[in-house]
């Protein structure tokens, strides 16, 4: 990803860690066999950040859909009672509400039964979003992006212009989760990857239990 008309690279790199906290916690699940979300953001954004020289963490977003209290009680209170303690440590939060729609399961009686299936609508799209205006507006040198979304991929190709066209230097990064039973190794294209092995995850457990 170098280029010789771009700017020098700065002395301490300024770092902006952008959370998919539901695609995240799906990755840790498939990797580590947690049954919830029990990452640190703030951990692994500090974590990550120091996996290179030369680099300062200044600012964590965090971007999630949230279950209707009606349809998931569990889930509700679950991510209602981490994402209320983040604000209060300087994590930008962005919350989306799930939209459920009505899905046919197979019974193994041989009927079909239907039930509610809650899907993020929106919140890539602002991930997305925000990574690009404060790209523009010249807020980060380093986006640390904990995702394997590739919805992203524009996000990050709207980057590339963005740092030929204002002439800044700008770094992409993807972090996730790795382990032998990961079904996707691979990180968000155009980015450099920064794998999360079991070592480095569970020195970032939150040691608070969310759970209602």
């Amino acid at each position: 990803m170098a280029d010789l008309n771009l700017p020098q690279k700065p002395s301490i790199a300024r770092v902006h860690a952008f959370f998919d906290g539901q695609n995240l916690y799906h990755s840790a699940k498939e990797c580590f066999d947690y049954p919830f979300p029990n990452y640190d953001p703030i951990k692994l954004a500090e974590a990550v950040t120091s996996l290179a020289p030369g680099r300062r963490l200044e600012k964590i977003h965090f971007y999630t859909g949230v279950h209707d209290i009606r349809h998931d009680p569990f889930w509700h209170a679950f991510w209602s009672n981490k994402l209320a303690l983040l604000p209060t440590k300087g994590v930008n939060v962005v919350t989306r509400k799930l939209k459920y729609s009505d899905v046919p399961i197979s019974m193994e009686s041989g009927g079909t039964r239907v039930i509610k299936i809650g899907r993020e609508k929106g919140i890539d799209l602002r991930l997305g979003l925000d990574l690009v205006r404060l790209a523009r507006k010249g807020e980060y040198d380093v986006a640390l992006i904990f995702s394997q979304d590739t919805d992203l991929e524009e996000a990050v190709n709207e980057i590339y212009d963005i740092r030929q066209e204002f002439k800044l230097w700008l770094w992409l990064e993807c972090a996730f989760p790795i382990s032998s039973t990961a079904k996707n190794p691979r990180g968000i294209s155009r980015t450099q990857w920064r794998t999360i092995d079991k070592s480095l995850y569970d020195c970032c457990i939150d040691p608070r239990d969310y759970r209602p």
